[in-house]
C-alpha cells in the first residue's frame, strides 16, 4: 500500500500532470482513386469518377475512460476499490498537501481525493502550509462529519468563530481538538465544543485568552472524560475555575496551567485531591504557587512523571526532593551541595547582609 502511495504521489507532481496528452486523430487512408470507365461499342467517352469499392473496415480504437487518460498507472490505481482500498489504505499514507495536488492530475482523481476528504478521520493544518487560506478551509471540510482530530494552529491568524463553529457542530466525534495561539475566537466556540463533543479527551486551548470562568465550566460539565488540557496563558482564569475543572474531570492525566498568575496552592491542591491519575503538570510561571502546594501533589498523586516550575520563585528544594527521589523528571536542577552549605553559613549573618549592594 505504501508503494501504492508513492505512485500516487508522483501522479500528483506538475510534471506528471503536464504529459497528459488527449488521442491523436487517424487519417482515412482507406479512399482509393477513382477510375476511369468506357462506354459499350468500342468509343472512348470522356472519363468519370466511378466510386471505388469499399475495403474492409479497419478497428479504431475506442476513446479511453477518463479514469485511464493518465496513462496505465493511473488507470491501474483507480481501478481498485475506493471505499474500501484507496481511501483507508493509500491515500491516509500521503501528506494533505500532496492530496490536494492529485486533485488537478484528472476528474477521476478530484472525486476520489472529495471523496477522501469527506471521510478523514484526522485534519492538521500544519500539513497544508504554515499559513491555511480561509476558502481553502472551508472547501476542504465542508462535507466531513466524520472527524476525530481536529488541529487548526496553522488557521490561527484568521480563524474566527464563523468559520470553525460550523465544522464543530457537524462533527460530534472529535476527541482530540488543537486551538493553540487561535485568539480571534471568543468563548463561543468553547461552550459549542462542550455541547458537540462529548467524548473529548485532549484540548488544547494555549494562548486563548478568551477563555473564561464561565466557559470553561461548561466544558468540564460536559467532556468529563477530557485527559489532557492545556490552558497556558489563560489569563481569566483563577483557582476558582480550575478548582470546578479538576472536580468534574478527574480522569486528567496532562495539565497545563502554565504563565498564568492568578493560579495559586488552592488551584494544584485541589488538582491533586481530585486526580489521582495525573502524570504531568506544568506550573511554569505561576508566582503563586508555593511549598506546600507541591508537598501535596507528591501526596496525593503517585503516577506523577513530569513536573516543572521554572520561574515559580517560592518553590523550593525542599518540597522538590521528595518528587525528585521518586524519579519525576523537574525542570529546575537542584543546588549544588556547596552552595547550601554556604547558604547554611550565611543564615546567621542574615541581618547584616546589604541587598542593595
Amino acid at each position: 500500500m505504501r508503494g501504492a502511495a508513492r505512485l500516487l504521489a508522483a501522479c500528483a507532481s506538475p510534471r506528471w500532470a503536464g504529459q497528459r496528452r488527449g488521442p491523436r486523430p487517424r487519417r482515412d487512408v482507406t479512399a482509393a482513386p477513382a477510375a476511369e470507365a468506357e462506354v459499350p461499342g468500342g468509343s472512348r467517352s470522356r472519363s468519370r469518377r466511378v466510386p471505388a469499392l469499399p475495403s474492409a473496415p479497419r478497428c479504431v480504437p475506442a476513446a479511453r475512460p477518463p479514469a485511464m487518460s493518465a496513462g496505465r498507472a493511473e488507470g491501474g490505481l483507480l481501478a481498485l476499490p475506493w471505499e474500501d482500498v484507496l481511501v483507508p489504505h493509500v491515500l491516509r499514507h500521503l501528506p494533505l498537501r500532496q492530496l490536494l495536488s492529485l486533485r488537478r492530475v484528472s476528474r477521476a482523481f478530484r472525486e476520489l481525493v472529495r471523496l477522501y476528504l469527506a471521510n478523514m478521520r484526522r485534519f492538521d493544518s500544519a500539513q497544508i502550509g504554515p499559513a491555511v487560506p480561509r476558502a481553502a478551509f472551508l472547501t476542504l471540510l465542508k462535507d466531513n462529519k466524520v472527524l476525530q482530530q481536529l488541529a487548526l494552529q496553522s488557521c490561527s491568524d484568521w480563524l474566527t468563530d464563523r468559520e470553525l463553529l460550523p465544522v464543530i457542530r457537524q462533527n460530534h466525534h472529535l476527541h482530540h481538538i488543537q486551538l493553540k495561539g487561535c485568539a480571534q475566537l471568543s468563548c463561543h466556540a468553547l461552550i459549542a465544543i462542550s455541547l458537540s463533543c462529548p467524548n473529548l479527551r485532549q484540548l488544547s486551548l494555549a494562548h486563548c485568552e478568551w477563555v473564561d470562568s464561565l466557559s470553561l465550566r461548561s466544558l468540564a460539565d460536559h467532556c468529563k472524560a477530557l485527559e489532557a488540557v492545556d490552558l497556558t496563558a489563560c489569563r481569566q482564569l483563577k483557582d476558582e475555575a480550575i478548582c470546578y475543572l479538576v472536580q468534574k474531570c478527574s480522569r486528567l492525566k496532562s495539565l497545563s496551567l502554565a504563565v498564568n498568575a492568578n493560579v495559586g496552592d488552592v488551584a494544584v491542591e485541589e488538582t491533586a485531591k481530585c486526580c489521582p491519575e495525573l502524570e504531568h503538570l506544568d506550573l511554569t510561571g505561576c508566582l503563586r504557587v508555593k511549598n506546600d502546594s507541591i508537598r501535596v501533589l507528591a501526596e496525593y498523586c503517585p503516577k506523577l512523571r513530569s513536573l516543572k516550575v521554572k520561574h515559580c520563585h517560592n518553590v523550593a528544594e525542599s518540597s522538590l526532593s521528595v518528587l525528585r527521589s521518586r524519579g519525576v523528571e523537574l525542570d529546575v536542577e537542584p543546588l549544588p551541595q556547596t552552595a547550601l552549605v554556604l547558604l547554611q553559613d550565611m543564615a546567621g549573618f542574615a541581618p547584616f547582609i546589604n541587598l542593595q549592594i
